[in-house]
């Protein structure tokens, strides 16, 4: 399952995607994260210094050797060049497993507190005025759109906070959108801010409260969002530690924490699956770009990139870099 933890700045979005990450990690399930932050703080969430963090490879960096990876032996993408951020998979396009061995693995996902990391990395001061982020999360979309996750496995991406994770079809690559909601009325309203854009789409946003001190924010928080709250995580001397860099076990996370994180993975375990869906999303949004500026900067029309034929999901995975027998 994919799963996105989106919220506004400060809601403590990172801290809990690191707290589920090395949830699942404990329970042995396969896990890969995705730090698509703006402010990449995950790696040390999951433990590790700050000079590790700043060490780890970017997915950004690494953008030309991830586009001719997944293109495959696609005949509808000529190059990578002409690949974009939304190009979504077809007959011949390489597709990617949650634990494999692969160039883009290699180049990009390391191990972090137990975790499997990848990151875009950093925004830099060169890209000050000139560069668009969601141009950086570009290469986390191509991933996404061309990734097969099977039963049990987990990709757990920390997005962007504010609505800024809905500038791009990216908020529609995920099974479940944890939205990380303080018991005050600013981060009510961008839950509700958040839940308008997705519904549009079916995107299924599910709210996890924070920093509740007591009973009376824990009813705030029911008053106001309702059924879409599974739960809510307490003040916690646990989290204290791990701000001051102390990495204690997950196992000694406070018991109602604990549970929270369990509720939040029954969230995405009762998920089933819609591979018709996801690939719809992904084409819709392809046709966009093209027509909103990729077409114009290419100078092509890269709608012919969408193979109308091709089923995703586990069933692709046979013929995955290969091209059928019946294509000439």
């Amino acid at each position: 399952m994919k799963i996105a933890l989106v919220g506004k700045g400060g809601s403590g979005k990172t801290t809990l995607a690191a707290l589920l990450i090395r949830r699942l990690v404990a329970l042995g399930r396969p896990v890969l994260a995705v730090d698509a932050d703006i402010n990449q703080h995950l790696a040390v969430a999951l433990g590790a210094t700050e000079a590790e963090a700043i060490a780890l490879p970017a997915l950004g960096a690494q953008l030309p050797l991830i586009k001719n990876y997944l293109r495959g032996v696609n005949p509808r993408i000529a190059s990578a060049e002409v690949m974009i951020k939304t190009t979504p998979p077809g007959a011949g396009s390489r597709l990617l497993r949650v634990v494999e061995r692969n160039p883009i693995y290699d180049a990009c996902v390391r191990e972090v507190g137990g975790a499997r990391l990848a990151v875009t990395g950093p925004f830099a001061e060169d890209d000050l005025g000139v560069s668009c982020y969601h141009a950086k999360v570009g290469a986390v979309e191509l991933l996404l759109n061309h990734l097969v996750d099977g039963a049990g496995e987990y990709v757990v991406v920390d997005m962007t906070a504010g609505a800024d994770s809905f500038a791009s079809g990216l908020f529609t690559r995920f099974d479940v959108t944890f939205l990380v909601c303080e018991p005050t009325l600013r981060s009510v309203g961008v839950y509700r801010q958040y839940r308008a854009y997705a519904r549009e789409f079916g995107v299924r946003i599910v709210v996890v409260g924070n920093k509740v001190a007591d009973e009376e924010d824990a009813a705030f928080l029911r008053a106001q969002i309702g059924a879409d709250l599974v739960g809510w995580m307490s003040q916690s001397a646990h989290v204290r530690a791990a701000e001051r860099g102390e990495t204690r076990p997950i196992s000694a996370l406070e018991p109602a924490n604990l549970a929270t994180l369990d509720a939040m993975r029954a969230v995405v375990d009762s998920v089933v699956k819609d591979w018709d869906t996801y690939q719809r999303h992904a084409v819709e949004f392809h046709l966009r770009n093209c027509a909103a500026w990729a077409n114009d900067r290419v100078g092509g029309n890269l709608a012919n990139q969408v193979d109308p034929d091709f089923r995703h999901g586990p069933e692709a995975l046979p013929q995955s870099g290969k091209l059928p027998a019946s294509t000439p």
